[in-house]
């Protein structure tokens, strides 16, 4: 797992203001940003294309587990 470089880490207040220029660069590079509250993680900027992996990933674990359920009946 890749770890979010410190300068990918932003306070809220600020992201706030700079909410275009960060979604560029997300957009660009595809490296996501983290958006702090109160010094915790709050909520995160990521990509189309990562939310529909993030999608496809959740589903797949869903399946697999009722699948193990279905099974084990």
């Amino acid at each position: 797992m890749t770890r979010i470089a410190s300068k990918d880490i932003i306070p809220i207040s600020r992201a706030r203001a700079r909410l275009t220029e960060l979604a560029e660069d997300v957009s660009k590079s595809g490296q996501e940003k983290v958006f702090t509250r109160n010094g915790e993680s709050y909520v995160a900027l990521i990509t189309a294309g990562q939310l529909d992996d993030y999608r496809r990933f959740k589903e797949a674990e869903h399946l697999s587990m009722l699948k193990a359920l279905v099974e084990a009946a």
